[in-house]
């Protein structure tokens, strides 16, 4: 059994990842957590730590915010849009076990030490940004990273926060442009 408890939106996210690994979870019931919902939270993260893994879109996006603000030493799981996809619904209860396996292996947990290694300009500059094709190059890089689909802008504060090195990202970028 996993150590931490893994923090999803919903009953059938918890099912998926069920299918995937021994792990407690607690579901959020979407953006609006109630003060039940965050004590249980609370106390998971207290106790045993969480593990962040909620849907890659906006309003899974909003959710990881607002968690990482009151949990800051919440660790973070990713699955790609991809990954996540089935049809018209983008969520974690769409991931295959594997996939989800997958992100729970490449969990990140923010740097106490803000550091700028990387900038929205070397994005432009390495047509991660900007470009017909970016978004598509960005999120393939952050499904090799295990850093989540976002936009360049929160691609690089979250490259910087999760501690991704140099030599890390460079390997990703070289195996998306072959």
């Amino acid at each position: 059994m996993l150590k931490e408890v893994i923090v999803v939106e919903g009953k059938s996210d918890i099912a998926a990842v069920k299918r995937a690994i021994d792990a407690d979870c607690i579901a959020t019931g979407g953006f609006h957590l109630t003060k039940n919902v965050l004590r249980t939270v609370s106390g998971a993260y207290n106790r045993r730590g969480i593990i962040i893994l909620t849907d890659p879109d906006s309003a899974g996006e909003n959710i990881r915010n607002y968690l990482s603000k009151n949990f800051p030493n919440a660790k973070h799981a990713h699955i790609s849009r991809d990954e996540g996809t089935f049809g018209d619904d983008i969520g974690v209860e769409n991931a295959s076990p594997e996939a989800i396996r997958n992100a729970l292996a490449k969990v990140h947990t923010l740097t106490a030490d803000f550091r700028e290694e990387f900038t929205v300009a070397e994005m432009i500059s390495l047509k991660i940004s900007g470009c017909e094709d970016s978004s598509r190059l960005r999120d393939k890089i952050s499904a090799i990273l295990g850093v989540g689909y976002c936009n360049t802008k929160t691609f690089v504060r979250r490259l910087n926060a999760y501690g991704v090195t140099r030599a890390e990202f460079t390997e990703a970028l070289a195996c998306c442009t072959r």
